[in-house]
């Protein structure tokens, strides 16, 4: 059996479907599992287990003219069944020109229409996570296929061997010039989705409490963050912190952060990067339903992630409004907890 599974959309959004896309693998192991993804996520697309294959969104502008280049890309590959992990309407009509027998998506939208099998989820309301709503239509999914008894992945859905970890991580402390036995906390200021992310100094404070622990203070910057990044570093002074500029790509990325301890962030792409490796998380969401703490939790295991958003009755993205000594506590207690538990970041993951 071919089945393709659809997630063409941003980074972030793209990991919280591994929880999905690694149960369909489980419940059919002998069945190809192909993924459409966007260019700049293919590259994790292929790091993903049991994906046999990926395709590459060719980004084609219009929704009916992407329409018929996807189902150009598609056709060929005469799938017998697709499901559609977001959808959208260039999409949706790709896959019924493409003639895949079984076509499932969530019931939302004009889109709905060109799907054979739909699952009414109520995503809107953000009652619970991304990453469970993808997982629940992929159940869905297995059963329209007739398999009662889906099998779950479980968490880390993203993981190094023991020995690539520990020589990227020597080999990041060797670039960077940080000390590898020190705890090494990644700070990303950036962000590339919807969501607003902490200003310059609220991020400084986190790193000056981290410092403190003695922690190697590791400012990350992505294409586009290089502002957000000065900034921060600005703000932080004299505090000692070194900044890591990703220009190697995703893997590479993926790969470096594994190596790290904590990871500090907005809602963005490279923390659900983090997340899907269990790197400890600590992440500011804004108060607004869409884009919550509950719909947008990282793929970390229960005890290694923390979430801040603005209190009741401050503005929905007034980060200035949290209280970042208790935020700034709560973080460095999470870090001594994980280091805790045996030091290594490999061992964290055993």
């Amino acid at each position: 059996m071919r089945i393709l599974a659809v997630r063409n959309d941003r980074l972030g959004d793209f990991m919280l479907a591994w929880p999905a896309l690694q149960t369909l693998h489980r419940s059919l192991p002998d069945a190809e599992l192909a993924v459409l993804a966007r260019d700049y996520t293919a590259p994790m697309a292929r790091l993903c287990r049991g994906v046999s294959a990926v395709l590459e969104d060719p980004g084609v502008g219009g929704e009916w003219a992407s329409a018929r280049a996807l189902a150009r890309l598609v056709r060929p590959c005469a799938f017998d069944a697709a499901v559609a992990l977001f959808s959208r309407f260039d999409t949706a009509l790709a896959l019924a020109l493409a003639r895949i027998p079984l076509r499932v998506a969530p019931a939302t939208k004009l889109a709905q229409i060109f799907y054979s099998r739909r699952l009414r989820q109520h995503r809107s309301r953000s009652d619970r996570p991304e990453w469970l709503y993808n997982l629940e239509l992929a159940e869905f999914f297995l059963a329209c296929l007739g398999v009662e008894r889906p099998v779950r992945a479980e968490p880390p859905f993203l993981a190094f061997p023991p020995a690539d970890v520990a020589a990227a991580r020597s080999a990041l402390a060797g670039r960077l010039g940080v000390d590898a036995g020190r705890p090494l906390v990644f700070l990303h200021p950036g962000h590339g989705g919807s969501s607003p992310t902490l200003p310059a100094p609220a991020f400084a404070r986190i790193g000056r409490a981290l410092v403190e622990t003695g922690a190697g203070l590791i400012l990350s910057q992505g294409p586009g963050d290089e502002q957000a990044v000065v900034a921060v570093s600005a703000a932080l002074g004299g505090t000692p912190h070194v900044v890591y500029r990703s220009t190697r790509g995703l893997e590479a990325y993926a790969r470096d952060v594994a190596a790290a301890d904590l990871f500090v962030a907005g809602s963005t792409g490279t923390l659900h990067v983090a997340g899907a490796l269990d790197v400890p998380t600590a992440a500011f969401y804004p108060s607004r339903r869409s884009a919550s703490a509950v719909r947008w939790q990282t793929l970390n295991t229960d005890g290694r992630r923390v979430a801040f958003t603005p209190p009741p009755g401050a503005g929905e993205s007034d980060f200035a409004a949290i209280d970042f000594d208790a935020a700034g506590a709560r973080i460095t207690r999470l870090l001594e907890a994980v280091r805790g538990r045996g030091g290594a970041p490999t061992d964290l993951r055993t």
